[in-house]
């Protein structure tokens, strides 16, 4: 499939931008036009329904707003300033030929003073809106801190030119460290769901004096390549298999079949949404409004610039394997650790009791119903309480597990 670039997408514009004014205003003011369409080649001129691909950073902010509308809890939305390169090197983010400062996308909630602090790092394709169901309850017993990680959401999205995983991993490690001293963080628990568990995890194991407790949500990166199924060992052995790991390899991401489809695009994002939290959904499934702001929410943050969304072939091979499993690191591991997982979980819970085998740190196994903070989001509450309870029960020795969650 032909992806259309961006250079081709200003092209187009820029196409279109001098007809309409040759028919409306004549020769002379086209190329008045042409000369301003030139000067501003990274502005989009035109409504978004007139573009192929329907988004901006805009759009983006505006339906995250719309989506948290849900939200009874007061919060302050900013952009973080985390610089334009890790402290004291020379790798901007990450070799862009650009000075400019980057900027993470950071909401905070109001809670009462004193709460300990909750940092909420989301995964691979999501964003911090994600947690929308969830925010009113966590609050009222933390301070709830959740952000876009760079190059997602609306955070700035820098040109994606790393090119192994020791870099990969350091575009999200390092900007999340900058970012945590902007925010003059310390001493906070640290939630990361999937990939977003990845991370957290590699910044606890890098940063472990910030991090009192890690919460890692059906987190990717505790299987490698060695742990593969026979099912899917003989899938890549076939043509079609070939052909997905090929695409994997050359970092065709879903979000590039987003973008490729243009104005159709929003359609393709809504059948998706429809069916993983509607018909597919098994536990408390979206009501419409949910949804359908939900869905827009998606659109916009898939179909802008790619830039985080390019780790995918460094961080993982295909089946979504660890290149640097998490598996290997269990015995470095410097806090106490909770992992949660769904009963329908694709990340499997095995992973991690391979792992707490080897860690000299307390973990725990939480086991929680379904894709757990949207689809049992109470749940996914009760499983982070009782991960967090000596920091917010009167009584945590003897704190019960709650009802309806299960220990591994």
């Amino acid at each position: 499939m032909s992806i259309i670039g961006r250079r081709g997408l200003g092209t187009m514009a820029e196409e279109i931008s001098k007809a309409s004014v040759r028919a409306e205003v004549g020769a002379e003011a086209a190329t008045a036009a042409a000369t301003t369409t030139k000067k501003s080649k990274s502005r989009w001129m035109w409504p978004s329904v007139l573009r192929w691909i329907p988004t901006s950073t805009e759009h983006i902010i505006a339906s995250e707003q719309r989506l948290l509308s849900f939200v009874r809890t007061p919060y302050v939305q900013e952009q973080v300033n985390v610089g334009s390169g890790p402290p004291g090197s020379k790798i901007k983010w990450f070799r862009s030929t650009s000075n400019d400062p980057r900027f993470i996308n950071t909401l905070t909630f109001s809670s009462k003073v004193g709460s300990p602090t909750l940092v909420m790092v989301h995964g691979y394709g999501e964003s911090q809106g994600f947690f929308f169901r969830n925010f009113d309850a966590l609050v009222s017993h933390f301070r709830v801190i959740a952000i876009d990680q760079l190059g997602w959401g609306g955070s700035s999205r820098p040109d994606f030119t790393c090119k192994s995983t020791e870099e990969t991993e350091a575009w999200f490690i390092d900007s999340f460290e900058a970012w945590r001293k902007a925010k003059n963080l310390s001493n906070f628990i640290l939630l990361g769901h999937s990939f977003g568990g990845y991370v957290a995890a590699k910044y606890a194991l890098k940063h472990p004096e910030h991090v009192k407790h890690l919460i890692l949500v059906g987190p990717a990166g505790f299987t490698a390549d060695l742990d593969m199924s026979e099912r899917l060992m003989q899938f890549r052995a076939t043509w079609k298999g070939a052909i997905l790991n090929h695409l994997w390899e050359s970092n065709f991401t879903p979000q590039k079949l987003v973008r490729g489809l243009g104005p159709w695009g929003p359609n393709l994002v809504h059948r998706y949404t429809s069916a993983r939290f509607g018909v597919y959904s098994t536990g408390d499934t979206l009501n419409e409004e949910e949804s359908r702001l939900l869905t827009d929410y998606i659109y916009h943050t898939l179909a802008a610039k790619a830039s985080g969304e390019l780790c995918l072939k460094y961080i993982f091979s295909f089946g979504a394997f660890a290149r640097k499993p998490l598996l290997h690191c269990a015995s470095e591991w410097k806090v106490p650790t909770t992992f949660i997982y769904g009963f329908e979980d694709w990340m499997s819970y095995q992973g991690a009791q391979e792992a707490r085998k080897n860690m000299k740190v307390p973990c725990e196994i939480v086991r929680a119903g379904h894709f757990v903070f949207i689809d049992n989001p109470n749940g996914f509450h009760s499983a982070v309480f009782y991960a967090c309870r000596r920091f917010v029960s009167a009584d945590p020795d003897n704190e019960p597990l709650p009802e309806g969650l299960t220990s591994a």
